[in-house]
């Protein structure tokens, strides 16, 4: 997908993540959506105690969320779902 330009290297996380949702054509993600996804991981990484787990469940996340009307709600509702398999990750 690079189009032969030099790309500036992103600063920060929100360069990286803008730049990423603008390289693949979809929407930058919301507010609602960035800690829904963050709360996500830490319950998946939390509840295993297997960090690796995170990476996995932001990924199924992404899925259903692509196709989703409201993507925030989709990610709570998968990070309800992860606290549940994985009752460890619930915040205290």
């Amino acid at each position: 997908m690079q189009d032969g330009r030099e790309a500036e290297t992103p600063r920060t996380r929100s360069e990286l993540v803008d730049g990423l949702a603008a390289h693949i054509g979809v929407p930058p993600l919301t507010e609602g959506e960035i800690e829904a996804c963050l709360a996500l991981a830490a319950a998946a990484a939390h509840g295993t105690g297997d960090r690796t787990a995170a990476p996995l469940a932001s990924f199924l996340a992404g899925l259903a969320a692509a196709g989703s009307g409201d993507r925030a709600r989709t990610l709570e509702e998968i990070r309800r779902a992860a606290c549940e398999l994985a009752p460890e990750g619930e915040p205290r």
